[in-house]
């Protein structure tokens, strides 16, 4: 009876990670990619570039967006707690933004995008470590399976502020420096392949069996 069992979880795990490229999350991430291009050329319309709050907030509001999004291509959205995850994903994703603030020392904005260095949350080796950290403490606290997804929201939140910064700045890859600025092209690919990265990463960590038991079903992202 057990090796019939094991084939049959097998054969469910197969099929969830399978619909991690359903047609449905296809379209959302051509839909996200398009979203980025978009977006990001109406960043650059006259009425933006002269109003530097307006385009800082405008910024750090695609940022927010395409964090959410990425995420509620992750875990599908069948639930009204799944729209409070993307919510939190997007806030994770924007609320970096503050260590320009942090570093500034001041609420100018203009202070705040003039800085001689780039501010402590931007450096991209910092995200592994935070996430592993946050794992760790998950681990420590004995939280419930259903915080299970916590460090990989946080992943992908950060990982897609960081890559969008990384057109115009590169990454910061603490302390060997700052890698070439990323081709604009590239970053927009990154962006739409990342949820499907992030959804393979769970499926070898073990991670989606957990979210498809708290969701109730197999995820179909």
């Amino acid at each position: 009876m057990a090796v019939p069992l094991n084939l049959a979880v097998e054969t469910e795990k197969a099929q969830a990670l399978l619909q991690t490229f359903s047609t449905a999350s296809l379209f959302a991430s051509a839909g996200l990619g398009a979203f980025c291009f978009v977006a990001d050329h109406f960043l650059t319309l006259p009425f933006i570039q002269h109003h530097l709050w307006l385009r800082a907030l405008f910024d750090n509001t695609v940022h927010a967006i395409i964090g959410l999004w990425s995420w509620a291509i992750v875990i599908g959205l069948r639930k009204k707690s799944d729209f409070y995850e993307v919510i939190l994903a997007g806030f994770l994703a924007s609320v970096i933004d503050l260590d320009h603030f942090y570093m500034a020392g001041s609420l100018s904005i203009k202070a705040a995008v003039n800085l001689p260095h780039r501010p402590p949350l931007h450096c991209s080796t910092l995200i592994p470590a935070l996430c592993f950290s946050l794992r760790l403490l998950m681990w420590a606290c004995r939280l419930k399976d259903s915080w299970c997804s916590l460090p990989w929201m946080l992943f992908i939140s950060l990982t897609s502020h960081h890559i969008r910064d990384g057109v115009r700045h590169g990454l910061w890859v603490c302390p060997f420096g700052n890698t070439a600025p990323i081709s604009y092209w590239l970053y927009v690919t990154i962006t739409a392949t990342l949820p499907h990265l992030c959804s393979v990463l769970m499926y070898l960590t073990g991670t989606r069996d957990m979210i498809s038991t708290k969701h109730g079903v197999a995820i179909d992202v």
